[in-house]
């Protein structure tokens, strides 16, 4: 192999590194997210139901 095959090579697996950090990335924030609303909306559900 070439060294300019070699260098496409890694900035191919550089870039779908990045890839899939940023999809695990967006998965784990939309999961806290749903989790702080399900904890928000029961707080809020609670403080209603004790008046």
């Amino acid at each position: 192999m070439s060294k300019a095959a070699i260098a496409i090579a890694c900035i191919c697996v550089l870039t779908l590194s990045g890839c899939g950090n940023t999809a695990y990335g967006l998965k784990k924030d939309g999961q806290e997210a749903s989790h702080a609303m399900d904890n928000a909306t029961h707080r809020v559900l609670s403080a209603g139901a004790k008046k």
